[in-house]
């Protein structure tokens, strides 16, 4: 069975910072795409940044100059380090990962999501 586990979130003043993880836990063989999305209420589900299977890395514009993506592929985690947050970072964030794993296959996976809350 394939796990995607977070951690990281929670509440932080304006212009703080927080480091989300995502570990990817099973059988797996090989990880094609990782990152993570955001969804705050009321609107949709985007990309905040990943890795993909192409080589590229992407990220969402608004964020970009205040993020850094990063990977450790011995422990399958990916790390989303946020700074300078604002309110309006507020949201639930998921990490999605599209992988292959024994007896299972290649899938798409979510994590549960984990609260960012950015209030003072």
């Amino acid at each position: 069975q394939v796990q995607l586990v977070e951690s990281g979130g929670g509440l932080v003043q304006p212009g703080g910072s927080l480091r989300l993880s995502c570990a990817a836990s099973g059988s797996i063989i090989a990880i094609y795409a990782m990152g993570w999305y955001r969804q705050a209420p009321g609107k949709q589900r985007e990309l905040v940044a990943g890795f993909f299977s192409d080589g590229s890395t992407k990220f969402l514009d608004s964020v970009k100059a205040r993020i850094t993506l990063s990977r450790d592929n011995a422990k399958n985690t990916v790390y989303l380090q946020m700074n300078t947050l604002k309110p309006e970072d507020t949201a639930v964030y998921y990490c999605n990962a599209d992988l292959s794993a024994f007896g299972i296959g290649r899938g798409d996976y979510w994590g549960q999501g984990t609260q960012v809350t950015v209030s003072s």
